[in-house]
This record gives C-alpha cells, sequence and structure tokens, in this order.
C-alpha cells in the first residue's frame, strides 16, 4: 500500500470503530433502560449484567455491520469528496477504479471478521446471552409454532395444535401408530405435559382407538396416561434464539436430524446460508457506497445519508421479503431447483440485485 492507500484504510477503519462504538452504546443503554427493573427484581449479579452487554455488542455488531460499514463509507468518503479530495485524486491522473482498491482492501478485512463473527462467535455470545435472558430478564416463554407434525419413530405421527415450550406442554394431542398403509391405533389428548426428569408423557383426557382386523374398533377413554414416547418437546419447538447459540456446524447437523424427523427446516436453512451472505453484503454495499459518495454535490454530506439510509433499509426489506417467500413458497415438480436451492438463492438473491445497482451506479459516476 502507498501512503494514499493507508490514509482511506486508516480513515475508514477508524470511522467504522467510532461509528460500531456509538451503535453499541446506544443499543445498550436502551436495552438496560427497558429491562432495569427486572434486573433489580432478580437481582442479577453486576459481573454477569456487564458479561451480558459485551454479548449484546457482539451479536447487534454482528447483525448491523453491514449497514453500520455502508454508513462509514457514505460519511467519510463524502466529506473527502466534499473537501475535493476525491477531485483532487482524479485530478492528479489516478483511475477512478484505483480509488476502490484501499475500500475493498479495508472492506475485505471487514468481511473476514463478519464471517468469523457469525459462524463462530457471536453464537457462542448469543448462548451466554440466551442463558442470562432467561434467568433474569425473560422468565416466561412463548412459542408460537401451531399445528405440528412429526414423525418421532418409523409409523408413529404426531400432531400437537400448539406447543407451550416454557411448560413442556402440547395441546390438542393426536397420535397415530401406522404399520404400512393400516392404522393400527390412533390416541386423542386434551394436552400432554413431557416430564423431564422421568423421561415420560403426561397425556390428559385420553381418547385411545385400537383398530382390529376386519374394521373392528376398540375404544376406551381415561382422564389420565403416563407413557413413554420416543419423543421430547424439542422435537415439536424450537426458538429462533436457541437455533442463533448453534455454530455453523452444530447447526448443519441440526438440520439433518430436523429433516429425518420429517420438519420443516426453511427457516434454519435460510438461517445457515444468511450468515454467509449478510457478510458477503459488505462488499456490495462498498461498491455502492463508493460509487454514490464520491461524487461532490451540492446537498453535501446530509444527502448522501439520505440516500445511504434510503438503500439500507431497502435491502433489508427486500432481504425479509425474499426470506418470507423462501419460507412459504411452494416448488411446482416441473421447478428447476430443488427446496435446498431456493433456499440458498433466497439468501443470496439481495446481494445479486445490489450488486447490479452498484455496478450501475460505478458505470454512472463521474471519474
Amino acid at each position: 500500500m502507498n501512503r494514499l492507500d493507508r490514509y482511506i484504510v486508516g480513515k475508514f477503519l477508524g470511522t467504522f470503530g467510532f461509528m460500531l462504538g456509538v451503535f453499541c452504546l446506544v443499543v445498550v443503554v436502551f436495552d438496560l433502560m427497558e429491562h432495569l427493573s427486572r434486573l433489580l427484581d432478580h437481582q442479577a449479579p453486576f459481573a454477569d449484567t456487564a458479561l451480558y452487554y459485551v454479548n449484546v455488542c457482539f451479536h447487534f455488531a454482528s447483525l448491523l455491520m453491514g449497514f453500520i460499514v455502508f454508513l462509514t463509507i457514505i460519511w467519510f468518503t463524502s466529506r473527502l469528496a466534499q473537501n475535493s479530495e476525491i477531485v483532487a485524486m482524479l485530478a492528479g491522473g489516478m483511475p477512478f477504479k484505483r480509488l476502490f482498491r484501499p475500500y475493498f482492501l479495508a472492506s475485505g478485512l471487514l468481511v473476514a471478521l463478519a464471517l468469523v463473527l457469525s459462524h463462530v462467535v457471536v453464537p457462542r455470545a448469543n448462548e451466554q446471552k440466551l442463558a442470562f435472558e432467561e434467568s433474569f430478564v425473560n422468565t416466561a416463554v412463548h412459542v408460537k409454532d401451531r399445528n405440528l407434525y412429526r414423525e418421532v419413530a418409523d409409523g408413529t405421527i404426531v400432531y400437537f395444535r400448539s406447543v407451550n415450550y416454557g411448560r413442556g406442554t402440547g395441546y390438542k394431542l393426536q397420535l397415530e401408530q401406522w404399520e404400512g398403509d393400516s392404522l393400527k391405533q390412533r390416541i386423542l389428548a386434551a394436552k400432554a405435559t413431557y416430564i423431564p426428569q422421568d423421561s415420560l408423557w403426561r397425556l390428559v383426557n385420553v381418547g385411545v382407538r385400537d383398530f382390529k382386523a376386519g374394521g373392528r374398533q376398540h375404544y376406551r377413554f381415561m382422564s389420565r396416561l403416563d407413557t413413554a414416547l420416543t419423543m421430547r418437546i424439542d422435537d415439536f419447538a424450537e426458538r429462533n434464539e436457541v437455533v442463533a447459540t448453534m455454530p455453523t456446524r452444530q447447526l448443519q447437523a441440526y438440520i439433518g436430524a430436523v429433516q429425518e424427523r420429517g420438519a420443516d427446516t426453511a427457516n434454519l436453512e435460510l438461517t445457515l446460508h444468511s450468515r454467509s451472505a449478510n457478510a458477503a453484503a459488505i462488499l456490495v454495499l462498498t461498491l455502492i457506497g463508493v460509487s454514490i459518495a464520491a461524487r461532490r454535490m451540492r446537498g453535501g454530506t446530509g444527502l448522501h445519508l439520505f440516500a445511504a439510509v434510503f438503500i439500507g433499509f431497502t435491502y433489508v426489506f427486500a432481504s425479509k421479503v425474499i426470506s418470507v417467500w423462501a419460507a412459504t413458497v411452494g416448488l411446482p415438480s416441473w421447478f428447476p431447483m430443488s427446496e435446498q436451492g431456493v433456499r440458498w438463492l433466497a439468501a443470496w438473491l439481495p446481494n445479486f440485485l445490489f450488486a447490479g445497482l452498484g455496478v450501475w451506479l460505478y458505470v454512472r459516476a463521474p471519474k
């Protein structure tokens, strides 16, 4: 690197560190204001609370890194443009594309940092963060999953209308035992609660119907039934926060296990792919940011920051819309991609679309 490269890289990384620190400070202050009464009521230790907020900073640093990098580039590049420093560089004979070298060098370092954070560091931080929240902040846990079907063993199909993860209870149970194409038994219960110390399920208001040869049936009703079933409450309701505590290798193994149970893995696969896609977005946003902010405009830094916020929120909105679509879409048989391929594409599609925008802005930028 020559002196100019070191100057831009230093400005880039220094401004990024300052903005990241400001964002983390704001997040910690607002979170502390919201949860201070609960922390005092539950007598949370000071050391654990301090470690919790360090983990909160790791979480939000990974979540917002692309957006913060984008604001960083817009901010200090716009200042360079308004001070005529970029004009002087180009007037001195430096090609416009040469200006991007220090930016992509610094962005490459941040991409590597983002990958390490999202795949390894942040899941470990989220694990400690979640344990603290369950102990001192959010003691009541709710899961929104409804109408859950699982094949917990060969020929054993279980349905719950809803599940309360915190209580370990599922409501409106239906359990069917199949042998080939023949239904042998159906159990209906108002609710079923998992007793972890005894490794059994307690069913309430149970109706058991046995299907015999020749079309005969036998029905019996019990107010309570304790039975050992090859399933756990985790087989039916996995909190998103728990998934966020899994490093990438553990998450990949977990996705395989969930697929074997016959459960939907769309959101899990999107979470897995987005860990790399969000890091790669830093390069895309770097291309867009430099192409916008390198132009000296009458509106100055304020107009550039407005464009940055607008494009940043558009990127986030597009990512969410595409993710929701990928999680719920039903593919026709003739579609050339598998469901796993569609979810990979959904995680990376915003990068591809905004990379096209970045190329267009680069071509239109004054050189």
